[in-house]
């Protein structure tokens, strides 16, 4: 095993699976933290994170702070004697925490760097129609994504994968890249690289209510491209309209198809048992969907039983 000490720092399934890895590869893991466990779901019952749950099953010690500044905190850290720290989908850390081990501290981001700093890299790489993106190593300073790279893998962007899917496939990459820039920093080996500062850069912010809404005024290619990149999680949502009240739908998969039409932008028709809404450039294909308080459904079920009116229409 290696004489060097790790504390890794992470939440969702994403960290769990560098995680392993770092397990996998013979290291000593020496503490881990995570968020506080939260309420989740319609029934607000508490639940504990991804990371949480992998390390208690591996024996891990943990720490759940609340306050990454608290001095309680700091010392129960500095009790861990790390070596090196490893971040991943985890939050900002203040200078007391990133600064504490000799080797420094590293994070995972899910882009090429210095592109799509920010919360949610892997969708606004497909939002944005990206043809490739990629995952980074880099030691943490005192701005968000900002720090000396290290290591870089990029990987192709199928024009039809979903964020879903492209999430899984930078996971496993980035696991991966993660125990290779352990090697590099335990061998004495990393010569970190300053990002450039002459670039233009296209930003990764917080998903909101906002930034997921369909505009049925945009292009096929955008509309499509905004629902792939949030499916299967936030999902885009639309409102819709079917003679009663406006409510809020979530669309997940869906299909493109040009065509010229007369159509009004959200207006919807029913051809050949699919739904098709119409766009300026053609039609969007819905294949699945969810509407208020039912299940995700795919449409073919739902045509079945639900009647769309003359009205119908998203908003």
């Amino acid at each position: 095993m290696s004489e060097i000490r790790i504390v890794f720092m992470g939440t969702p399934d994403f960290a769990v699976a560098s995680l392993s890895s770092i397990l996998e590869a013979g290291y000593n893991v020496v503490g881990v933290i995570t968020a506080p466990d939260r309420p989740a779901g319609r029934g607000r019952k508490v639940q504990e994170s991804a990371v949480k749950k992998f390390a208690k099953d591996k024996g891990l010690k943990l720490l759940q702070p609340t306050n990454l500044k608290d001095k309680s905190f700091l010392e129960d850290l500095e009790a861990l004697n790390p070596t090196i720290q490893v971040v991943v989908a985890f939050r900002m850390l203040p200078k007391a925490v990133w600064d504490l081990p000799k080797l420094g501290t590293f994070n995972l981001h899910a882009s090429l760097l210095p592109q799509y700093r920010g919360a949610a890299p892997i969708n606004w790489a497909i939002i944005n129609n990206e043809p490739k993106t990629g995952v980074s190593t880099f030691f943490l300073d005192e701005k968000i994504d900002t720090g000396a790279m290290i290591l870089q893998k990029e990987v192709n962007i199928d024009t039809e994968e979903t964020v879903g899917e492209l999430h899984d496939k930078l996971m496993d990459l980035g696991a991966h890249l993660v125990v290779e820039t352990l090697i590099l920093i335990e061998k004495g080996n990393v010569t970190p690289t300053p990002q450039p500062l002459n670039l233009v850069l296209k930003e990764a912010p917080k998903l909101t209510k906002e930034n997921t809404k369909i505009n049925w005024n945009d292009s096929l290619d955008k509309i499509y491209n905004l629902i792939r990149g949030l499916n299967p999680y936030p999902a885009a949502w639309s409102y819709f309209f079917n003679g009663k009240k406006d409510e809020k739908v979530k669309i997940y998969q869906c299909k493109k198809e040009n065509y010229d039409h007369n159509l009004e932008n959200g207006s919807i028709l029913i051809e050949d048992k699919k739904l098709k809404v119409a766009v300026k450039d053609g039609y969007l294909i819905i294949e699945e969907l969810q509407l208020p308080g039912k299940r995700k459904m795919d449409v073919k079920s739902l045509l079945n039983g639900y009647v769309f009116l003359k009205e119908a229409k998203f908003f």
